[in-house]
């Protein structure tokens, strides 16, 4: 009697069928109960544990038995359809640059509430969620809107300037450290949603990178930029996405993942960047949990505020960021001494798909809480009592957070994120591996996985101060 599927194919199938129904039967199968908060603080009694558990078994059992198969799901790129570019890129990102002015003219004059303000609302909402999400599903919804491209090609054409000044050789750098002063503005600072402070941050910030990019040239966005970097790399997971070729775009399909197979190895600059990015997600979910506040000693429960703790905060992002890296760097040399392939470069694509998992577990309620107050502003910018976007009057609301019935089925929408992220960086570490790779140098990576698993599902269920 054959046990295995004759492919890994097949198996897949099969498992899913089985994960499926062990799934629904953990549903609806009561177990015990733990308590665990979701943001913000919402006690909830569901049985994390079993989730936490059952996830690191699918993590592990995938990449076990993916690495002892002889055969892996092919992933390949399909077009869909093909028609002339209706906004050319220079236009879509002058406009998008006219908007960004009239928003942090808002956030320097208008209400400081920062849930009226447009400019605090738009960026964290819009532009720091919504926008990768998109991404996620149907390619870098960034490129187009970015505020630079369009300013800088006509400042280099009224300069005539045709090349660069060398910054091309500083690699990730740049982006690594914008997202870093970034990363420290959000979780340590003491004002980031503050709109006249955001706004201020934000027009020297577009200052520096427009004066770099028109000396060196818009390429430059691409590798220099953080946000441009950090939303191309999370587009590479989507199942839809679209190539330009000069006036032509082409839209394409194809499995979760398949654009991160076609791609160059990582530099070591963008290696650093990639880890930066997951640190700062880690961080931004650990730093309100009990255990961290217990651990820099402050009550969870009689916060002191930002400012008493702010070295603490610093100090422990900067560790986080670097236990990262070395983790990463430590399962990627130990897989290749042990089972030769495993080429830094190659393997570290294969976090994309974690971090853009984590990037959508971790923003989902502040997506439907913020997200309300985001339609509200932009339906009645002004208070005026408009309806600019046709929708009626309504009041913002966060009684779904105590509702037992929605709550289970927002943690098992970042359950299912997680875990789905976790298995396509398995599957994507595995092709990415080399033809080299003996399945003996697949376990030190899977050992990360599944506690990086472990930890992404814990810090979504753990008490929280805020």
């Amino acid at each position: 009697m054959r046990f295995w599927p004759k492919s890994f194919t097949g198996f897949c199938q099969e498992f899913a069928k089985t994960l499926g129904a062990s799934g629904l039967a953990l549903l609806l199968t009561p177990g015990l109960a733990f308590a665990c908060a979701l943001p913000p603080s919402v006690i909830l009694t569901l049985p994390t544990g079993h989730y936490i558990t059952a996830a690191a078994l699918t993590v592990a059992l995938t990449a076990l038995m993916g690495a002892a198969a002889q055969r892996l799901p092919v992933m390949a790129p399909h077009p869909v359809w093909e028609r002339r570019v209706v906004l050319p890129l220079t236009l879509t990102s002058y406009l998008s640059f006219l908007v960004f002015l009239a928003l942090a003219f808002v956030g320097l004059f208008g209400e400081r509430d920062p849930m009226h303000n447009l400019m605090t609302l738009v960026f964290w909402t819009g532009v720091w969620i919504v926008v990768p999400l998109g991404s996620m599903l149907f390619g870098n919804l960034w490129r187009p809107i970015n505020p630079w491209t369009g300013p800088v090609r006509i400042a280099r054409t009224l300069l005539g300037r045709a090349g660069g000044i060398g910054l091309s050789r500083c690699g990730h750098w740049p982006a690594v450290a914008g997202y870093a002063g970034f990363a420290w503005f959000q979780m340590v600072s003491l004002y980031p949603d503050d709109p006249a402070v955001l706004a201020k941050v934000a027009l020297v910030y577009w200052a520096v990178i427009f004066t770099l990019a028109v000396l060196e040239g818009e390429d430059w966005l691409e590798q220099g930029e953080f946000l441009t970097v950090l939303f191309a790399l999370v587009a590479r997971v989507a199942p839809l996405w679209h190539e330009t070729h000069g006036t032509r775009v082409r839209l394409m399909r194809g499995w979760p993942g398949t654009q991160v197979l076609s791609m160059p190895p990582l530099s070591s600059s963008a290696v650093v960047f990639v880890s930066l990015a997951l640190a700062a997600l880690t961080f931004d979910g650990l730093n309100e949990t009990f255990w961290w506040q217990a651990l820099i000693g402050e009550n969870p429960l009689e916060p002191t505020g930002r400012s008493a703790v702010i070295w603490q905060n610093t100090g422990g992002l900067l560790a986080v960021w670097v236990l990262t890296l070395a983790l990463i760097l430590a399962a990627i040399t130990l897989g290749r001494r042990i089972g030769g392939g495993f080429t830094t470069g190659p393997v570290m694509l294969s976090f994309l798909a974690i971090a853009a998992g984590y990037h959508a577990a971790h923003y989902l309620v502040m997506l439907l809480t913020a997200g309300q107050y985001t339609l509200a502003a932009l339906n009645d910018p002004f208070l005026t009592g408009d309806s600019w976007l046709g929708l009626p009057p309504f009041y913002v609301s966060f009684g779904f957070l105590t509702d037992p019935r929605v709550m289970p089925l927002i943690y098992a929408a970042q359950f299912v994120a997680i875990l789905g992220a976790h298995l396509l960086a398995v599957l994507l570490g595995l092709k990415l591996a080399g033809q080299g790779a003996r399945p003996v140098a697949h376990l030190p990576m899977t050992v990360l996985m599944v506690a990086y698993t472990v930890l992404g599902l814990w810090l979504l269920s753990t008490a929280r101060t805020g």
